[in-house]
């Protein structure tokens, strides 16, 4: 089961990445009318930033919906715990009740 929701949340990790980066182009300077189509070392540096930035935060968000999930995966564990100690506590009304001690 584990392995279903982690391919799960890497799909949904790679398809949040993907529509990120098609929104790189959408904060580039370029105009399409203008006369100089050279680029700028500082247009290069400028984009390049902006790409480790957005791929940093990617990885942000990655680490902490990971971690996130860890959490959650102790929680619910130590749920499941409880209710088995819950499960097999010793009964003493019972036994006394079925006779096995007075």
């Amino acid at each position: 089961m584990t392995e279903i929701s982690t391919s799960r949340s890497l799909r949904f990790l790679l398809f949040f990445a993907s529509v990120s980066l098609h929104f790189i182009s959408g904060f580039c300077d370029d105009a399409k009318d203008s006369k100089n189509n050279s680029k700028t070392k500082s247009d290069v540096v400028n984009t390049g930033t902006e790409v480790v930035l957005i791929l940093f935060g990617l990885v942000a968000v990655g680490l902490f919906s990971f971690f996130l999930y860890k959490l959650w995966q102790k929680k619910k564990r130590d749920e499941q715990h409880a209710r088995l100690l819950k499960l097999f506590e010793d009964d003493d009304e019972l036994e006394v009740e079925l006779g096995l001690r007075d």
